[in-house]
């Protein structure tokens, strides 16, 4: 069988400044594939998607989006194929912004929205409020969303520019835990939806590893741990690896949730066949 052209490719990424913040990244990802990347803190996590979006040069290695290589492209094209979801994102926005703004100033890639634009693009932020569950929120200003409504609505900001991935960096913090079922539930639903991009959610929770992701990359030391996909990579092995600490990974139904101790690693086998 052919082999299937990818999307995305990652080879041999290295950053360096004032000390090796990326040793070597390797990471390939196809059509219908959504992935988590996962690992502790200080892991790399957040140098790599900051590389991977275009706010960190790589020092050496290749970042490659379809036919555009990242360093060869123009990084606001590279931007309008790869969106990012990210707290420090959030944080830019004027209180006073609309949801309706905000998912506006995702059309040229701006933070806030001022001015006016066509009608055709007034009735895609329609579009996309509806799609992010958030047509209600049109006209609630920033300050006043709950913090799950501010992440559907970066989604949507996002969606503006028609991805091909998105990244979201830890979308689930500050949400308890009902919060973050229901936007667990939300992301399940967008993958589903038509022209969907391929999602990429960065944690280190495997609590929020849902159903809909396929695939795992574990990072540790700024490298490559392993990458494939999520049954054969969340292993109580891999993790206990990936954290530096004996864990057990348990799994009911389609979820997953560690277990951290001094007793995790006697019990490690029985626990990636539970």
């Amino acid at each position: 069988m052919k082999k299937q052209k990818p999307i995305f490719e990652v080879e041999k990424l290295r950053v360096e400044r004032d000390a090796v913040i990326l040793h070597e990244v390797n990471w390939r990802v196809e059509r219908g594939q959504h992935w988590v990347i996962l690992g502790a803190n200080g892991s790399g996590k957040t140098s790599l998607l900051r590389a991977l979006t275009g706010y960190l040069m790589p020092s050496s290695g290749e970042i490659r989006i379809g036919a555009a290589r990242f360093g060869a492209a123009d990084w606001r094209e590279v931007r309008r194929s790869v969106g990012l979801v990210s707290s420090s994102l959030g944080h830019q926005i004027e209180p006073e912004q609309t949801a309706r703004d905000v998912i506006l100033s995702g059309r040229e890639a701006q933070i806030n929205f001022w001015g006016r634009v066509p009608l055709a693009a007034e009735k895609h932020a329609a579009r996309v409020l509806r799609q992010v569950r958030a047509g209600h929120l049109a006209e609630r200003p920033w300050r006043y969303l709950s913090q799950g409504e501010r992440q559907r609505v970066l989604i949507g900001r996002a969606l503006m520019a028609r991805l091909r991935m998105l990244f979201l960096d830890e979308p689930a913090a500050g949400l308890d835990p009902v919060a973050r079922e229901d936007f667990l539930k939300f992301l399940s639903l967008l993958a589903k939806s038509r022209h969907a991009p391929t999602l990429v959610l960065v944690t280190h929770h495997v609590e929020e590893i849902a159903p809909l992701f396929t695939h795992v990359l574990l990072l540790r030391g700024g490298k490559t741990l392993a990458a494939g996909l999520r049954e054969e990579i969340l292993t109580s092995t891999h993790l206990s690896t990936t954290f530096g600490a004996p864990v057990a990974v348990r799994r009911t139904g389609a979820r997953y949730r560690l277990e951290v101790g001094r007793h995790a690693g006697s019990f490690r086998g029985a626990a990636e066949d539970s």
